[in-house]
């Protein structure tokens, strides 16, 4: 029989062994519980963190490549050792040139040692601008070499004219003409411009090609930058009678103004 003390000094309580044993079997019971339910709680908790944290940072998607394995017994033989090369193509034949037998080109300074017997006579400078880069037979008649002139390879080489200056006075009989007022109804008023209240005008530089169409155009001076993309667009989009000059057409700059007035 044990004897044990409670708060209250005078009190005295009795507790044997089945008292004893009773009381650990509960505190046992108890703290297994407890445990078994702050464990529940803490899977809980990490299971719905891991849903918030997914749902606020989606994980990056992630491609799955299917690897093909090659086995070196499906790979196809190298090419053999002792194959034969291709043939060469056959010579391109070059046809007979008449003029100077000397070929046209940049006369370099050899050492005398190096040149054949059968080639000590030069040739003048005559008979340099006369032939050809080929050759010729050696007949000459004092003309240019007959294939001076001639494309092997087929090229069309054509000449671009100059491209006026903005600035550059051209005189002409009849200045680049067009409809004024159905270029400025074409005129697209800017919508940022508008809700803005701008208004202004624009001069635009035109060059007009032989066939009335505009090849470039310019901002000479604006008002306001907002309004210049529409004025631009205006130009191009119009068709003018071209500039005449000496009874032909010609390319020519003219300065459009276009104005930009709201109503």
């Amino acid at each position: 029989m044990t004897t044990a003390a409670v708060n209250n000094p005078v009190v005295m309580v009795q507790l044997g062994a089945a008292e004893l044993k009773r009381i650990i079997n509960e505190n046992t019971r108890r703290g297994f519980y407890i445990t078994i339910a702050i464990l529940i709680l803490l899977a809980l908790l990490s299971f719905t963190y891991r849903i918030v944290m997914d749902a606020i940072f989606p994980p990056p998607n992630v491609v799955k490549v299917k690897l093909a394995k090659v086995s070196l017994d499906m790979l196809a033989p190298p090419p053999s050792q002792n194959e034969e090369a291709p043939p060469p193509p056959p010579p391109t034949a070059v046809p007979p040139v008449s003029g100077p037998a000397v070929r046209a080109g940049m006369p370099v300074a050899v050492p005398d040692a190096m040149i054949a017997e059968d080639l000590k006579d030069f040739a003048n400078i005559d008979e340099i601008n006369r032939a050809s880069a080929i050759g010729g037979d050696g007949n000459d008649m004092g003309n240019f070499a007959s294939n001076i002139g001639e494309s092997s390879s087929g090229l069309n080489i054509e000449t671009r004219e100059e491209t006026p200056d903005i600035d550059e006075f051209v005189s002409v009989e009849k200045e680049p003409d067009f409809d004024y007022a159905a270029l400025q109804r074409r005129v697209k008023y800017p919508d940022i411009a508008r809700r803005n209240g701008v208004e202004g005008q624009v001069l635009v530089g035109a060059l007009v090609g032989k066939d009335g169409k505009v090849e470039k155009t310019q901002v000479i001076e604006t008002d306001n930058e907002l309004l210049n993309q529409s004025a631009v667009n205006a130009v191009r989009e119009t068709v003018f009678t071209p500039a005449i000059q000496n009874g032909a057409p010609v390319r020519l700059w003219v300065r459009i103004p276009i104005v930009f007035k709201l109503r």
